[in-house]
């Protein structure tokens, strides 16, 4: 067993940059890349892609992450595990055999499956938002459980080069490759927090480094533009050590670290996980250098018998429409061109919004409204349940061009399905994870 593993995260979310992970596994020595890259809605949306085409499902960003970095890999020598499977990790894995293909590269890639339980679902599970069942939301799209660190080890223990997963638990992402190469057991709930913790620290890439840290006044960042992404040192007994790529942008300190400890967690005494109910309370973190933090400490107690799903359903529709006012006044037009919308059709939608951009969109007018803003974009917004209904939003702003109050311009319009997102919990027993190894 090694006696350190570092592990290097270069995205946590779908949409983040692609460049930061080449950095790392160039020039930071790693032993895994991580590529955090799914939401509770990322994963709805997947399932539709999937039943639109049943070769699609998983990241859209994977085939430009797999081309620039699977030589990367190769050449240093890195494993990559990753949940862009989203919906379809065999469809994901086949892609990524395609690229290495025409590469001319070698590659193994393990997919773990297991994670989709929309036919285990009959719809009278209670949501643990509403307390209602999951058939009153609405019709269900997908349903994926949180696997942990116990689906990805099968994987991990192939040899795989690339490790492709579909709904995981965020943490379980580091967690898994640290329990493998220290030879620790999931059974060790106290060194098993500890892991969590750097999970979650790790997870979304560079908000720990000043990404969403970052506000030029009270918490200056420098080299916003060449964010640099996160690696962890983590020792047998489970201290690590946090820093990132030399010369890359960012900073890592106190603050930035503790900002992410404490990033949605609601209750630090127990936090929840598929592989432990972490304890973050003992975590003490300690500056060890420039961009270098060290973070010892955590626990935790027996994992959960149920493991969380995320259930995705049709919420119907939104329509949206927007336009500009500016001059003298903007605000007075914008709000006359909004009450004019409202009075037309807000007996045809239960819920419509409007916002005034720049002065009311974020807080309530109660809040500060600035009286005489020079410009203003009206937005109007409604939810309905066709999308003939939500385009009627559009319709209206763009009729203001001639009937609506003088100098309104820059009109756009959309109609977008929405997908709302649940939750629910299932018997952990009931979920068995699978691993299908492909290879060139």
């Amino acid at each position: 067993m090694k006696q350190k593993v570092r592990i290097g995260c270069g995205a946590g979310f779908s949409g983040d940059r692609i460049e930061p992970a080449a950095v790392l596994v160039e020039k930071g020595n790693l032993d895994y890349l991580v590529l955090e890259c799914l939401a509770e809605r990322t994963i709805g949306l997947a399932q539709k892609r999937k039943a639109a085409d049943p070769t699609k499902g998983y990241d859209p960003m994977l085939e430009r992450r797999i081309e620039l970095l699977l030589p990367l890999l190769k050449k240093h020598n890195v494993k990559l595990l990753t949940n862009m499977g989203a919906a379809n990790p065999i469809a994901a894995a086949d892609k990524v055999i395609e690229i290495a293909k025409q590469l001319g590269l070698s590659v193994k890639v393990a997919a773990v499956t297991g994670d989709d339980i929309l036919h285990m679902l009959t719809g009278e599970e209670t949501a643990m938002e509403t307390g209602k069942a999951l058939s009153q939301s609405g019709e269900i799209l997908s349903a994926n459980a949180y696997l942990g660190a116990d689906a990805i080890l099968p994987a991990l223990q192939t040899g795989a080069d690339i490790i492709i997963t579909g709904r995981v638990a965020d943490p379980s992402l580091v967690v898994a490759p640290l329990v493998k190469e220290l030879g620790w057991s999931l059974d060790n709930t106290e060194i098993i927090g500890k892991a969590t913790v750097i999970g979650h620290l790790m997870e979304c890439a560079g908000q720990i480094t000043g990404g969403y840290f970052a506000d030029p006044v009270k918490k200056p960042v420098e080299g916003m533009d060449r964010l640099g992404h996160p690696f962890v040192d983590v020792g047998a007994d489970g201290k690590a050590t946090i820093s990132k790529v030399e010369d890359t942008g960012g900073i890592i300190n106190l603050a930035t670290t503790k900002e992410q400890l404490l990033y949605e967690v609601t209750n630090p005494h127990e936090y929840i996980t598929p592989d432990v109910v972490a304890d973050f309370t003992t975590v003490g973190v300690q500056l060890e250098g420039i961009d270098c933090v060290s973070v010892n400490g955590g626990g935790g107690k027996q994992k959960p018998v149920t493991l969380k799903v995320s259930v995705g359903y049709k919420a119907g529709f939104v329509g949206e429409g927007e336009i500009s006012y500016a001059g003298m006044y903007a605000l007075e037009r914008a709000q006359l061109a909004g009450e004019t919308i409202r009075k037309r059709i807000q007996a045809r939608f239960a819920d419509l919004r409007l916002d005034y951009i720049g002065c009311t969109s974020v807080h309530p007018p109660s809040l500060g409204e600035n009286s005489h803003p020079y410009e203003v974009r009206l937005r109007v917004a409604g939810k309905a349940a066709t999308a003939a209904q939500a385009a009627l939003i559009g319709e209206e702003v763009e009729a203001l061009y001639t009937n609506g109050p003088a100098g309104g311009g820059g009109v756009r319009k959309y109609v977008n399905e929405v997908v709302g997102i649940v939750s629910t919990l299932i018997d952990r027993n009931r979920i068995k994870a699978t691993v299908t190894v492909k290879s060139t």
